[in-house]
């Protein structure tokens, strides 16, 4: 069998396809574990950071938005690097830094140093999800895409889900600083993880010419996974030309407005507003995101059913995020009852439909240039972590002004309806968009 040129993969031992593209999935799935664990670890630790550092929630909301501010903000010059040089190193190098930032946060003693750890750890993890989102571009075809995003995308929630008890009671026996020691650690030692095994697919010994060839004409873009791309500002601009992109920017906001909710103020608001013991609130706040596990890799397995059975990719594409943005919406029923058991079943559901919804990332597949998927990627990214800066702030002056946390409850549920219109009425017909030759 012919294998293509510069594709160091030995011949085949059989006709069956290999499935070297499922190894690449697990490295994502941890990989986005351990990026949400580490931005999210600062949730379980603030109500001991708060007291002593002396903050206030307002400040408090500063510190959760710290983060968003430099991640934000990087999300362009992030995917022009992983543009520039490739998945491999572009990914590993922000998977080592963010790691680095993480740990030190163990050592801050004051409002300054942790706000400015908390940019730098935005700031390094710019790159992460651009990252994600080109691989899996290039590692699956059309019909496997939404499954794919939905995989690496639960490791956002089954992290937490999981670890989050595991980091209460690491709050409980050895105080907030162990946090941030721990899970630092574990990022560096999974870095060396990501530099052994992955490679892009014309590079990889792992698979074979029929993988190849599978994923080539199911649309995915195998040979240009490790390309290097000449960009220039026209590039950028080109990605604000089509309406497309307008409403699939505006709903990843409002989808993301749901999860920094969940992921900053969510443990403060079991204990303050429903008044837990940490660890109860460490077990009881792992169900809405096993609930958000679900979700995700139900919205995947539903949109990519929907396309191989023919529907088209911008129904099956929509249909699950529009349902999951309106069971977001539900989260304003919280406000209406003071039964524990009704918060987190309201709460669960919420996330769940946010992550059904949180399958946004395969219209970036689908819409962007190819040769501008990590670009494209990264001003997603962008618009969406504009509400990492926008909700913890807003929730915080909210808690502060009011003593509590209705307000912001209905702020999230907001959000999410604005989701509901972007994507019903603004992205439009979901298909490729190319480049004119003279740009």
């Amino acid at each position: 069998m012919q294998k293509t040129v510069g594709q160091p993969v030995s011949k085949p031992l059989n006709n069956k396809p290999s499935r070297a593209r499922y190894l690449i999935l697990f490295l994502l799935f941890i990989g986005t574990a351990i990026n949400y664990l580490d931005r999210t670890n600062i949730s379980v630790a603030a109500p001991f950071i708060k007291a002593d550092l002396h903050l206030n929630p307002a400040m408090l909301g500063l510190i959760f938005s710290a983060f968003g501010w430099s991640y934000a903000f990087m999300q362009i010059p992030g995917g022009w690097f992983l543009d520039r040089f490739g998945p491999r190193l572009a990914y590993g190098a922000s998977l080592i830094l963010w790691s680095l930032f993480t740990l030190f946060q163990g050592f801050a003693k004051n409002f300054g140093l942790l706000f400015g750890l908390r940019v730098g750890l935005g700031l390094s993890e710019a790159p992460a999800f651009p990252t994600n989102s080109r691989v899996v571009a290039a590692w699956f075809p059309q019909q496997e895409r939404a499954f794919a995003t939905g995989v690496y995308t639960a490791g956002e929630y089954i992290g937490l889900a999981f670890l989050t008890p595991f980091l209460f009671w690491i709050l409980d026996q050895f105080g907030w600083s162990t946090i941030f020691f721990v899970t630092g650690l574990i990022g560096l030692v999974w870095s060396i993880m990501w530099f052994k095994l992955y490679r892009d697919p014309k590079e990889s010994k792992r698979v074979n010419q029929l993988e190849m060839d599978y994923i080539r004409e199911g649309g995915g873009l195998a040979e240009k996974a490790g390309e290097k791309i000449k960009l220039n500002w026209s590039h950028l601009g080109h990605l604000f030309k089509f309406r497309q992109f307008w409403g699939i920017y505006i709903g990843q906001f409002a989808i993301a407005s749901t999860l920094y909710f969940f992921l900053t103020w969510f443990p403060s608001y079991l204990v303050t507003a429903k008044h837990m013991t940490m660890l109860k609130a460490g077990f009881v706040a792992s169900v809405p995101y096993i609930a958000a596990f679900i979700g995700v890799l139900f919205g995947g397995f539903w949109s990519d059913r929907m396309v191989k059975s023919g529907r088209s990719t911008g129904a099956a594409r929509k249909i699950p995020i529009i349902t999951g943005l309106s069971l977001a919406c539900l989260i304003i029923l919280a406000n209406y009852t003071s039964s524990t058991s009704l918060v987190i079943l309201i709460m669960s559901v919420a996330f769940f439909g946010q992550g059904m919804s949180a399958i946004g990332w395969t219209l970036v597949s689908d819409i962007a240039p190819r040769e501008l998927v990590g670009l494209a990627g990264g001003v997603f990214n962008f618009a969406a972590n504009l509400s990492g800066i926008i909700t913890p702030i807003i929730i915080g002056l909210i808690v502060n002004s009011t003593n509590s946390f209705n307000g912001a409850i209905w702020f999230v549920g907001a959000v999410a309806l604005l989701g509901v219109v972007a994507y019903t009425f603004i992205v439009g017909e979901v298909r490729r968009i190319e480049l004119n030759s003279n740009q």
